[in-house]
């Protein structure tokens, strides 16, 4: 059974945007041959940096949106 969708409406998540770009930016300056894999390393090292560094780029990147 299938829901009509068209009533709904989403809202794409505080920060979402500023974290895309910057993904986006980094896969256009390194070419990757996998961007799955690329990007699942980039999330990676931006986790790492948030926990070492108590900064979370998704909560700034929200306040630039604003």
């Amino acid at each position: 059974m299938s829901i009509a969708a068209a009533n709904t409406s989403m809202r794409v998540p505080a920060g979402f945007r500023n974290l895309l770009e910057g993904l986006t930016r980094e896969v256009l300056r390194e070419q990757p041959t996998d961007v799955v894999a690329f990007a699942a390393q980039y999330f990676q090292k931006l986790l790492e940096s948030r926990e070492a560094s108590d900064i979370d780029p998704v909560a700034w990147g929200a306040m630039l949106e604003d």
